[in-house]
C-alpha cells in the first residue's frame, strides 16, 4: 500500500505538541468472508458508525531533538505505543525535517472497553494522527490503515469517513464502498453477557467454505441494494442474518431473546458486534409511534436483564430518544490496553 503524507507548516525551531482524535463504532452490520477483486477470499466487515465516544491523543516530541525512548500514558496502551513508534519512523523517513525518535504519547477518551466498539483501533488511529501532527504532517487514510494493521494485526476502518464500506480488517484496505450513507435508522443499544470484554484475536476463524462464501456474498449484494434504496427494513434483515451467522464463532445466549424483542416492538432487525458485547435493535425512524416503540424496546430489554446503553441514529440529529431505565455505571476489568475505561456507554 502506498504511504503518502502532506506537509504542513510549523514554526521553525520549536517542538510542537501534536494532537489527534479518532471515533469509535457500534459493532458491525455485516462481517464474514468475502471475495476481493482477484477472487481471493478474505475477512471483511461493515461497521455501524456512532458519533460521540472517541479517543484523544497528544504527542510531545523530545524537546532537545535527541534520540530517546518513546513512552505512553497510560502505560498499558501497548498497541497505541507500537502505532506511535511506527508513525514516528514513517515521519522520520519523509524528509530532512523528520522528527526525532523520542517523545511522550498521552491518551484519553470515552470509548468503552471490550464491547466491540473499536477501542484499540481508536487508540491506534488517534496516536498515529497525533505523531504526524506534531511534525506538520497529515498521513493519508491508506497510510494510517497500513500502520494500524502493523500495530494491532487487525484494525477497524476508523481512519476513514462514515460511508458504508466493506473493509478487509487484516489487510487494511477497502473491498467495496456501497454509497454515501447507511439507510436511516434509530438504534437502541445494549450490552450482552454483562458487558464482559472479548479478546478479538483469540476468536476462531470464520467458516470460509464455498457455501459460507456464497452466503456472505449474498448478504453483500443485499447490503448494496439496501444502501442504494435507503431501505432500513432490508438493512435490519442483513444485520440479523449476519449476527445469526456469527453465532457459530461467538455464541450469544441473548440472541434469540433479542430477535423476539425486535419482532414484538417492530424493530427491523438486530445488530450485534461480532467480536464484542455491544448490540442494538434497529428501527425505522418514520415508523408510526416510534417513541412508544423505543420505550417498549427498552422496557423489554430491561425486563430480560439486558442493560440498555444508548439510543442513537445512523443520520445526523440533535434529538434525544427516550429509552427507559439507565443501567448503573461501573468500571470494567483491567488488562492489557484496558486501564481506566468505562465498561458501559452513558445513556442519553
Amino acid at each position: 500500500m502506498t504511504r503518502r503524507s502532506v506537509p504542513r507548516a510549523r514554526p521553525p525551531g520549536r517542538a510542537a505538541v501534536g494532537r489527534g482524535r479518532a471515533s469509535c463504532h457500534h459493532g458491525e452490520i455485516l462481517q464474514g468472508v468475502f471475495l476481493d477483486e482477484r477472487g481471493r477470499a478474505c475477512a471483511g466487515l461493515v461497521t455501524l458508525p456512532m458519533a460521540g465516544p472517541g479517543t484523544r491523543a497528544e504527542f510531545t516530541p523530545d524537546p532537545h531533538g535527541t534520540p530517546g525512548p518513546l513512552t505512553v500514558t497510560p502505560a498499558d496502551r501497548t498497541k497505541a505505543l507500537r502505532a506511535a513508534t511506527l508513525a514516528l519512523a514513517e515521519c522520520h523517513r519523509a524528509g530532512p525535517h523528520a522528527p526525532p525518535p523520542g517523545g511522550v504519547l498521552r491518551l484519553g477518551g470515552t470509548v468503552p472497553l471490550g464491547l466491540g466498539m473499536g477501542s484499540s483501533s481508536s487508540d491506534v488511529v488517534a496516536a498515529v494522527r497525533a505523531v504526524a501532527d506534531a511534525y506538520g504532517r497529515r498521513l493519508a487514510p491508506e497510510a494510517v490503515a497500513s500502520l494500524a494493521v502493523a500495530a494491532e494485526k487487525a484494525t477497524d476502518p476508523l481512519m476513514l469517513d462514515d460511508r458504508p464500506r466493506l473493509f478487509a480488517q487484516r489487510e487494511g484496505r477497502v473491498l467495496e464502498t456501497f454509497g454515501e450513507a447507511l439507510p436511516p435508522a434509530v438504534v437502541v443499544g445494549c450490552a450482552l453477557d454483562g458487558g464482559r470484554p472479548v479478546d478479538t484475536l483469540s476468536l476462531p476463524s470464520r467458516p470460509s467454505g464455498p457455501d459460507d462464501l456464497a452466503g456472505y456474498e449474498r448478504l453483500r449484494r443485499l447490503l448494496r441494494r439496501a444502501v442504494g434504496d435507503a431501505d432500513v427494513e432490508l438493512l435490519g434483515h442483513i444485520a440479523t442474518e449476519s449476527a445469526r451467522l456469527s453465532q457459530r464463532v461467538l455464541p450469544r445466549v441473548e440472541f434469540d431473546r433479542l430477535v423476539r424483542i425486535a419482532e414484538r416492538t417492530g424493530a427491523t432487525g438486530v445488530q450485534i458486534a461480532h467480536s464484542g458485547s455491544v448490540a442494538g435493535l434497529l428501527f425505522d425512524p418514520t415508523a408510526p409511534g416510534l417513541d412508544a416503540r423505543l420505550r417498549d424496546c427498552a422496557r423489554a430489554l430491561h425486563h430480560d436483564g439486558i442493560p440498555v446503553t444508548r439510543t442513537f441514529t445512523t443520520f445526523p440529529t440533535g434529538e434525544e430518544f427516550p429509552h427507559g431505565p439507565t443501567p448503573g455505571r461501573g468500571d470494567g476489568p483491567t488488562g492489557p490496553d484496558t486501564a481506566g475505561r468505562r465498561l458501559r456507554l452513558p445513556a442519553l
